[in-house]
């Protein structure tokens, strides 16, 4: 069995991560932690939300933290944008990709963005050919594609649907995102099987919740696939809204400590990616919830 030789990471920490803490983090913090990232060796970072603050006050500073940042070349900076309203506040700001993001369960559409799965697909249509239009990169994130907080087991041909949805209205790119983190590696598969009906390789990612402890062997599940490009989060950013006390998004730093570990290439520094997630816990007066930075901040003394 050959894994990938070299795998994509995408950190999702300024935007994922940071938009489940309740506690306001100033725009100053989001943009030093962009900066740390990239001086980590990250080429793909997901940096804010241009959605409603009333329903996400956390990302009320996306455009002055899009502002803040210093670019470097060779560095996608990327966006979620969930209806033409937010795309057209989000042009502005220059953004590399934008991601639209539609739920393989009916129940979990109708709670997070109040309108059914096809009717998301409806919305997404016009920022999709827009963006395009202006040369920006869409990417689409499939959520709850093994589990539902409301539905339980999701098919694997619900992924299939929303995946074919998104391909027919000019997505590029498809992350397939266990949500609630209740995914084991035979349930992932079949989801990311599903969607390889419709995307080639390349142009898919894993998007994996740590709820019960599963995302790393979600993770090499994936690679054995073939699979080359994930979604994480830097210190385990952002909890599971669904699941009380529970871990949200899988540490960037686990799955590269695993990736290294498997002689998979990163480009990425894991020293530095230690120190940009201490850096941000510790403007949230948090400790690191990542269990390999922990052990190494242990033995640096």
């Amino acid at each position: 069995m050959s894994l990938p030789s070299k795998v994509k990471i995408v950190d999702v920490g300024p935007r994922d991560g940071l938009q489940n803490e309740k506690q306001p983090v100033a725009a100053e913090h989001k943009i030093a932690l962009v900066h740390a990232l990239q001086a980590a060796g990250l080429r793909e970072i997901e940096v804010t939300s241009f959605v409603s603050p009333k329903w996400v006050p956390q990302m009320a500073d996306n455009a002055e933290v899009m502002a803040g940042i210093t670019r470097q070349p060779g560095v996608r900076y990327s966006v979620l944008t969930p209806n033409m309203k937010g795309y057209e506040a989000a042009v502005l700001t220059r953004p590399d990709e934008i991601v639209v993001f539609g739920a393989a369960s009916e129940a979990f559409s109708q709670k997070n963005i109040n309108c059914s799965i096809a009717e998301s697909i409806e919305r997404f249509a016009p920022v999709t050919e827009a963006a395009r239009a202006a040369g920006i990169k869409v990417r689409g994130a499939i959520s709850c594609a093994v589990g539902c907080p409301y539905e339980g087991d999701i098919a694997p041909e619900r992924v299939e649907l929303v995946a074919r949805l998104m391909k027919e209205i000019g997505v590029q790119h498809v992350g397939v995102a266990d949500t609630i983190g209740v995914g084991t590696p035979k349930k992932v598969q079949r989801a990311l099987e599903a969607a390889l009906k419709h995307y080639p390789l390349e142009e898919i990612s894993g998007h994996y919740h740590d709820t019960y402890g599963q995302a790393l062997s979600n993770v090499y599940a994936s690679l054995e696939l073939g699979i080359a490009s994930f979604d994480t989060s830097v210190s385990g950013l952002g909890g599971c809204p669904y699941a009380k006390g529970a871990t949200g998004n899988v540490a960037t730093e686990d799955v590269v400590y695993l990736l290294h570990g498997l002689g998979i290439e990163t480009g990425i520094d894991l020293d530095k990616l230690i120190d940009a997630g201490v850096a941000i816990r510790a403007a949230l007066g948090q400790p690191t919830g990542s269990r390999v930075a922990k052990a190494l901040l242990i033995k640096r003394g």
